[in-house]
């Protein structure tokens, strides 16, 4: 599977998931969140995305499970429950938030 966007295309697993992390933009973001349907990121969505991609490019390729999520999110939001993030990322936060963040499949099992 591949998207195009402005003129450029970019490459994905067969489980849509980026081959190249540096192919990965706002735009891309937006492009796989409706292909997930997802038509809209919100602040909140950004910020997951931008925590996500923050632990996974600046701390030894950390990909968060949901309940290390939900505290970051907890101390940026104020309070949060688990069902917060899920009606953000329905599909689980941490594997849909990371498709949507450009990040590769985490091998993780489970969300706790």
């Amino acid at each position: 599977m591949a998207y195009e966007i402005n003129g450029k295309t970019v490459e994905t697993t067969a489980n849509g998931y980026l081959v190249n992390t540096e192919d990965w933009n706002k735009e891309v973001a937006e492009r796989i969140a409706v292909q997930e349907g997802i038509m809209e990121l919100t602040p909140r969505h950004w910020d997951i995305i931008n925590y996500l991609r923050e632990e996974y490019f600046n701390n030894n390729q950390n990909q968060p499970n949901e309940r290390t999520i939900l505290k970051a999110m907890n101390d940026k939001w104020g309070k949060a429950t688990s069902k917060d993030t899920y009606d953000l990322f329905p599909q689980m936060p941490s594997k849909q938030g990371g498709k949507i963040a450009g990040l590769p499949e985490s091998r993780r099992k489970g969300g706790y």
